[in-house]
């Protein structure tokens, strides 16, 4: 688990300074995949309840994830759509 965490870190940082356009679905399936892996079911933070509703979605679809499926996912989803293998 501390080498998937470690990956899933990393991978973070990369999305996170990614400098491209990443399509809405998959930074929503990136933010759900985030949230479960942290364990951060708090409200969506935007003041546009539209993208509120969009990521709660997103998180409704992941929900029966467990942490580690959701870093596993994070970092797949990652990986194929930003191209980093």
């Amino acid at each position: 688990m501390k080498k998937l965490r470690i990956e899933f870190e990393e991978i973070v940082t990369l999305v996170n300074n990614y400098t491209e356009p990443i399509p809405a679905d998959i930074l929503l399936k990136l933010y759900a995949y985030y949230k479960i892996a942290n364990a951060n079911f708090d409200n969506p933070g935007s003041k546009t309840p539209l993208i509120n509703a969009f990521k709660a979605n997103a998180l409704i679809q992941a929900k029966n994830m467990s942490k580690k499926k959701a870093m596993q996912s994070y970092i797949d989803l990652a990986n194929k759509e930003l191209n980093t293998n």
